[in-house]
């Protein structure tokens, strides 16, 4: 359910194949995701996405109701993606909800089709969100959008996430993996530690 490929230039790419349950996550994905992020630290740049019109719905709802939705799972795997020192994509093929977004936010940016949403409901659902979570969604849009996301429970349209600075970019689905491959080409032929050194330019605070 988890697809892991990596290029001759060192272009991981990893992808979220369960369609038929909207890339719901159950613990297993979560830890063949966490495995294939550690295999993947030598390469050079490293894109996120879906298989489908879905790119995650977050937890399996039965996964969830047996403890998943409160896991140590969520926070290793966003962990393991922030630590990675190459450029990390998300490329959002469709939706993005509850857990899942961890992933997403632990990315240095994210593309996504014109249809996706962002929900993130864990004020209804009465879950916590992961620690780095909301963090990093603060760091993106601010405390008051991410109170809207995280307390009020709205749901963004891409346009409205991209207005925010939750999504970088809005990009045709057809042209979502090129866009995305694009993006990561200079990384890709670039010195390996000035491409590193440049990265964690960009994230000193």
């Amino acid at each position: 359910m988890i697809e892991s490929t990596v290029d001759g230039r060192g272009l991981c790419i990893l992808r979220l194949n369960r369609p038929d349950k909207a890339n719901a996550l159950t613990p297993a994905m979560i830890e063949q995701l966490i495995a294939a992020v550690h295999a993947a630290a030598e390469a050079r740049a490293l894109i996120l996405t879906g298989v489908g019109k879905v790119f995650s719905a977050g937890a399996d709802l039965d996964a969830a109701r047996s403890g998943l939705a409160t896991s140590p799972l969520w926070e290793e795997l966003s962990g393991a993606l922030a630590a990675l020192p190459c450029l990390k994509i998300a490329a959002l093929n469709g939706t993005l909800a509850g857990g899942a977004n961890g992933m997403a936010l632990a990315c240095d940016f994210r593309i996504a089709v014109p249809t996706a949403k962002i929900f993130y409901p864990v004020m209804q659902l009465g879950y916590l969100p992961q620690p780095s979570d909301a963090v990093r969604m603060r760091a993106l849009i601010g405390p008051a959008r991410t109170k809207l996301v995280l307390a009020a429970g709205q749901k963004l349209s891409a346009q409205e996430a991209f207005d925010f600075g939750l999504i970088d970019r809005i990009v045709a689905p057809e042209e979502l993996m090129a866009v995305a491959t694009d993006l990561a080409e200079p990384t890709l032929g670039a010195d390996p530690e000035v491409a590193r050194a440049i990265l964690k330019a960009c994230d000193a605070g």
